[in-house]
């Protein structure tokens, strides 16, 4: 089963500041939900909590928490990366993990595949994704964008044996 991650970050890594996306990107947002939609989506309790299309458009959330209450006839919960990722692996679609940063750090020397929406700026957080342009990722695919108030490149990456 791959495991893919999907992020947007900035060009210093930032991810996060007060758990809140550290920039409002319309399309970056339309593209993860697009990206997202009918598939498994690995993620931490802050994110599900503040992501409210978690359980639209056919995803299947499995959250990684102590906190099962947060388990319903359309949320998973589980209380480890490993026990996320084993019952990702019995669910139809692609396995996407949505963070937060320690979610990560713990499948990021998983992953066959990264999505990444690379700001390119840097700004204050402090939530990080792990450094992975030292790691051996070939580019597949990668598209030039930009708003108002940034320019970001959307790449897709895949591991190289």
């Amino acid at each position: 089963m791959p495991i893919s991650l999907i992020v947007a970050c900035a060009e210093n890594r930032v991810i996060g500041r007060n758990r809140q996306l550290p920039f409002d990107i319309a399309e970056d947002k339309a593209w993860f939900d697009q990206k997202t939609a009918g598939h498994v989506v690995v993620l931490g309790r802050i994110c599900f909590e503040t992501w409210p299309k978690a359980v639209a458009a056919g995803r299947h959330p499995i959250v990684i928490t102590r906190d099962r209450t947060l388990a319903s006839p359309l949320v998973q919960v589980a209380a480890s990366v490993p026990e996320a990722l084993a019952l990702a692996r019995t669910l139809p679609g692609e396995t996407l993990v949505c963070g937060g940063q320690r979610i990560y750090e713990e499948t990021l020397p998983l992953a066959d595949r990264l999505y990444v929406t690379l700001v390119h700026a840097e700004v204050p957080g402090d939530t990080y994704f792990p450094e992975w342009r030292k790691m051996n990722w070939r580019e597949t695919a990668r598209r030039e964008s930009h708003d108002a108030n940034y320019r970001y490149t959307f790449l897709t990456l895949d591991r190289q044996e």
